[in-house]
């Protein structure tokens, strides 16, 4: 026979509420138009199998206390689970958040945030039926990103343009279709790794060229290309080492320099230049960062950057040269695999058209971010912490204050650019910084800030 004991353990496992009880229930019945069915059974399921294996190994002591299993108890508390679950589930997706890390283009927060313009594109235009392949005019089929491939070559000063999903995408292309099964020359102090374990000699190495090193790590001159070629030289390739800088005993030929002695050997001269500044942002801080207008005017017969950095529209690769090369990579086969969406298109689009019109600084937010002074961000930040006074008065356990600080550029972009800000401090007399930093982090929509000195600083 069982024990007493025994019988009463399972009598109050019985108590633990079934599927469909959960399933029936307030917090279900709540949320179950936006999960689905099937797939709220499914976290029913989960909530009662661990709140089952929490239960049994609860009453495998002989101390526990039948009363904390109560029916009623343990239907609140799967209720509950089954609501985190859900909101667990949620926070897992895509989702905007309040970007105060200082970090203005954060890759991990999405990198350049898009236009006003930018956006409704995305909405109103290319999330319907659009002109992608379309020509309205003549009722055939047109050309794909037309009008973004003519308003890079204006930009630019290029002859054609072609746009992939990302840069690095737009290397391997470059390098895949103009030095596959040849030699590429590129300087020691060049071969950078670009971030997400993504390095320039990996990429080199897959689109099936031979890399082929010159120079030293400070120091390249032309003379280490002009000895490194072979009859087997396809490209000479220049790589902007945006995430990092050499300085003191250093030296590396400029882009003219690079180009005349390529076309003395009839070599393709390609540049990578990164982040993708079209205007000189120079006044603003950033005077490393290559301008690809000067990068073209200079000789290089193909450049590629990014669109969603400096340039500050959406993640894409913008290869840039002349006519004829342009011309050869559209013609390669990854080309079709790398090419980007309608929705890239259309932010691309007015993001360019706002550089086109000269009001890219006011128009474009990451620029508007770069450009403002310290006494514009000084003001803004005492106001919004005036209001945020205001609306925490009753709170006395709340600390405010704002100090003087510094931000950064981020994005792999001048990485020893750190403009003057302003930060607020925020600090609580019963909670941490790691607690404080949770709680916003945990808010709808989430704060993303700093910790730094043990003060959670907003920026």
């Amino acid at each position: 026979m069982q024990s007493e004991k025994a019988v009463n353990k399972t009598e109050v496992l019985r108590n633990l509420p079934s599927i469909n009880e959960l399933l029936q229930g307030e917090t279900a019945l709540r949320i179950v138009g936006e999960a689905g069915a099937k797939h709220l059974a499914g976290l029913a399921r989960f909530v009662t199998d661990s709140l089952r294996e929490e239960m049994r190994q609860a009453l495998s002591s002989d101390t526990y206390d039948e009363s904390k299993f109560s029916r009623e108890l343990l239907l609140g508390e799967a209720e509950r689970r089954l609501e985190e679950a859900w909101k667990q589930e949620q926070k897992s997706g895509l989702q905007r958040v309040i970007n105060a890390t200082g970090v203005a283009i954060h890759t991990n927060l999405g990198r350049a945030p898009l236009s006003e313009k930018a956006k409704r594109a995305i909405i109103d235009e290319a999330s319907r039926y659009c002109s992608l392949e379309y020509n309205v005019e003549t009722g055939k089929r047109g050309k794909r990103g037309a009008r973004v491939e003519h308003l890079l070559a204006e930009l630019t000063g290029a002859e054609a343009a072609l746009v992939v999903n990302n840069c690095a995408a737009a290397a391997i292309l470059v390098l895949t279709a103009l030095a596959r099964g040849g030699e590429s020359i590129i300087s020691r102090g060049e071969l950078v790794e670009i971030g997400g374990d993504f390095r320039v000699p990996d990429l080199m190495t897959q689109s099936g060229t031979t890399l082929v090193e010159v120079g030293t790590t400070n120091k390249t001159r032309i003379s280490d290309y002009e000895r490194a070629i072979t009859e087997n030289t396809r490209l000479i390739t220049k790589v902007h080492t945006s995430n990092y800088r050499i300085v003191g005993f250093t030296s590396t030929p400029t882009v003219k320099e690079l180009s005349e002695m390529a076309n003395r050997n009839e070599i393709l001269l390609f540049e990578d230049a990164g982040s993708g500044a079209l205007i000189d942002l120079s006044e603003y801080g950033l005077r490393d960062e290559p301008i690809i207008s000067e990068s073209i005017a200079s000789g290089a017969d193909v450049v590629t950057f990014s669109g969603d950095k400096l340039l500050g529209g959406t993640q894409a690769g913008l290869i840039v040269g002349r006519s004829e090369v342009i011309a050869h990579i559209r013609k390669h086969p990854l080309y079709r695999a790398l090419r980007t969406s309608k929705f890239i298109y259309a932010a691309l689009e007015k993001t360019l058209d706002a550089f086109r019109k000269e009001t890219a600084i006011e128009e474009i937010p990451i620029l508007r971010m770069i450009s403002m002074s310290e006494e514009e961000i000084r003001q803004r930040t005492e106001s919004f912490a005036e209001k945020l006074k205001a609306r925490t008065a009753g709170n006395m356990k709340l600390n405010i204050e704002v100090v003087k600080g510094r931000s950064v550029i981020g994005g792999g972009s001048a990485p020893d650019v750190q403009p003057a800000t302003a930060l607020l401090v925020l600090s609580h007399s019963e909670m941490s910084v790691s607690k404080l930093e949770e709680k916003l982090r945990s808010a709808t929509p989430p704060v993303v800030g700093r910790v730094l000195e043990d003060r959670y600083l907003l920026d």
